[in-house]
């Protein structure tokens, strides 16, 4: 018996030494590589978006970059819709994603965040013609533009709304625009931003949560040395001043908080 017990006890400190040669590994791998791997929309302005000359931009690729630089390696983007992004953690496309990624118990459940890195509301906009919707209540038998698995859906449809499908914002605005959709709830900083290139098109808000949802980095579980070389270095980029100067530079303020 004490035999077996020993064998156990041999075991359990065998495991936890492989245990422990795995911690870290994915944060080594990305340092030996030289390459951060980010999965990201591009399509989604302003957090990320391409520009007029073809060249990926926005507020979430900044950050991958900085936090990156101070990985002391490089950021790649990769590219995908938003129903299949979260779903390359998993298949090890990429080390992480950042892409305006809310901060949800149901996504804690399954993979990491950093901490908080902006905070944004969600607001109901619709064609400055419609005067039927003034809440989300009204939203009830209406038809909502959203991407069907974002947390905006998730609002739209437990206030009765029909969910029309899309790829993301810009294509959601259109759906609003042209009247195949009555409304879509989304995020107010990319509405603010949308209006600040098109000051003309006829939409506007009419409601807007009062609680703020938080984003932060989203990476895969078991990676706790590279959560916290994220977390480090988001600390930097406020610290420093850098945080402000990409804040300002899209939302004209700064979106922390």
């Amino acid at each position: 018996m004490k035999w077996f017990k020993s064998l156990a006890v041999a075991a359990t400190i065998q495991l936890a030494a492989v245990a422990a040669g795995h911690a870290g590994e994915n944060l080594n791998e990305i340092k030996a590589a030289g390459v951060f791997k980010i999965g990201t929309e591009g399509t989604y302005a302003p957090f990320t978006y391409h520009d007029a000359s073809g060249a990926l931009v926005g507020f979430d690729v900044e950050i991958g970059k900085e936090i990156a630089k101070r990985l002391g390696v490089k950021a790649e983007f990769l590219e995908g819709k938003w129903d299949g992004l979260i779903a390359g953690i998993d298949a090890k496309r990429y080390d992480a994603v950042i892409n305006q990624v809310g901060i949800t118990e149901a996504r804690k459940a399954k993979y990491d965040f950093s901490d908080p890195y902006i905070a944004s509301k969600a607001v109901l906009i619709v064609s400055g013609k419609n005067e039927d919707i003034k809440g989300f209540a009204d939203l009830k038998g209406k038809k909502s533009a959203q991407s069907l698995t974002s947390n905006f859906g998730k609002i739209a449809e437990a206030n009765g709304a029909e969910l029309v499908g899309t790829d993301g914002f810009d294509q959601s605005i259109q759906l609003v625009l042209n009247g195949r959709a009555d409304a879509t709830i989304n995020d107010s900083l990319s509405f603010f931003d949308f209006k600040k290139h098109k000051p003309d098109a006829d939409v506007k808000i009419v409601a807007e949560e009062a609680k703020a949802d938080f984003s932060g980095v989203i990476v895969r579980k078991g990676e706790p040395e590279l959560v916290e070389a994220i977390n480090k270095a988001l600390a930097e980029i406020k610290a420093d001043g850098t945080y402000k100067k990409i804040s300002e530079t899209y939302f004209g303020a700064d979106v922390s908080q």
